[in-house]
């Protein structure tokens, strides 16, 4: 790293939720857990372990702005579990490049129908699952 400025900044990051801009979104975290089995070993007395499953998870946290989240998750309610894709772009200007990251199989864990508070912004926190992801677009120190 060559300056402190280079450090990405959340400022200028992004979101689409299947093809919409969520201008609302304030936040987003994706992260991928390592399922690993323990292996025993004969004349060992430490495990090895075994990488079993990777899992998907994540939050989008966004501005109470419209009724995005009811109305896309509304088939929930007649039994119909849709998935969406997302994607992540994160894009400061003094950084060394742009990184998008794409997010598929998305599953809403939960639905906020309501949550306010007299003089408090209004925020919705959407956790979420997702299937698989591909790394888009990189950072790569010049």
């Amino acid at each position: 790293m060559d300056k402190a400025s280079r450090i990405i900044s959340g400022t200028w990051g992004e979101v689409w939720l299947d093809g919409a801009y969520v201008a609302e979104a304030d936040g987003l975290q994706a992260k991928v857990s390592f399922n690993r089995e323990q292996i025993r070993q004969c004349r060992k007395l430490t495990s090895g372990r075994k990488l079993m499953s990777i899992e998907g998870t994540g939050s989008l946290s966004m501005y109470k702005v419209t009724s995005r989240m009811a109305e896309a998750l509304s088939k929930v309610k007649a039994g119909t579990d849709p998935a969406f894709t997302i994607i992540s772009k994160l894009d400061d200007p003094d950084a060394y490049g742009a990184e998008r990251i794409v997010l598929s199989g998305v599953t809403f864990d939960d639905l906020t129908l309501a949550d306010w508070k007299v003089g408090e912004i209004g925020k919705v926190e959407a956790p979420f699952a997702f299937e698989d992801y591909e790394l888009v677009d990189t950072i790569t120190e010049r």
